[in-house]
């Protein structure tokens, strides 16, 4: 089973309350998310293997490490998604982009493709899906079998929320899927919606409402 990594640094916890706040206004809501983007790929990226380097300090000779060669890849799922992808990149310059563009059909909240660009050389990759919403998880397992429909093996989902049907939907439909979060909320209302939540991602982040 994948494994859920709850994100519950202090910092990432107090500015998700203000990116939950209603009175947070698009400006400040767009620098928060990309603020908890920034530290949670710190958690993304606690696990990458390392290599010894010889170094020269100013006083010596020594042997530090580096990151042994994993490359990265970061896919935002489109719109929302995006708005994370700087606050990873300011950690991690050198990973490539994606896009999968997707939207949930209101009438049966199943997700739609209609657009897919990755890297030429995405199955190389560890490829970190990014989305802020983990709600009733169809958006992110359509996009986690998009990649794997393109030969990608090596893929992470990370999200700022998630329901607990989210995560259950995710674990099921793809149990080599590891999960980031930095809160799971309470449940789903009756119109997908996670309770408390945040209100539409998207909306909120490019002021569409």
């Amino acid at each position: 089973m994948g494994k859920l990594t709850i994100c519950d640094h202090p910092l990432i916890q107090h500015k998700l309350t203000h990116i939950r706040d209603k009175q947070t206004n698009t400006k400040n809501f767009r620098e928060l998310v990309d603020e908890v983007a920034t530290m949670m790929a710190y958690e993304i990226t606690r696990n990458l293997p390392l290599e010894p380097a010889p170094v020269s300090t100013p006083v010596a000779d020594a042997v530090g490490k580096v990151i042994a060669g994993r490359k990265l890849g970061l896919v935002p799922v489109l719109r929302a998604g995006l708005g994370m992808v700087d606050g990873i990149l300011k950690l991690i310059p050198a990973a490539k982009v994606g896009h999968i563009g997707l939207y949930r059909d209101p009438d049966t909240l199943s997700p739609v493709e209609y657009y897919v660009n990755l890297p030429t050389d995405a199955t190389e990759r560890l490829l970190v899906v990014v989305d802020p919403m983990l709600a009733t998880g169809g958006s992110a397992c359509a996009a986690v079998q998009t990649l794997k429909d393109r030969g990608c093996t090596q893929i992470v989902l990370m999200c700022l929320i998630a329901a607990p049907e989210g995560v259950k939907a995710v674990q099921d439909k793809h149990p080599d899927v590891d999960i980031f979060v930095a809160a799971v909320d309470e449940k789903l209302n009756e119109h997908g919606y996670i309770v408390p939540g945040l209100g539409d991602a998207g909306d909120r982040m490019f002021g569409t409402k």
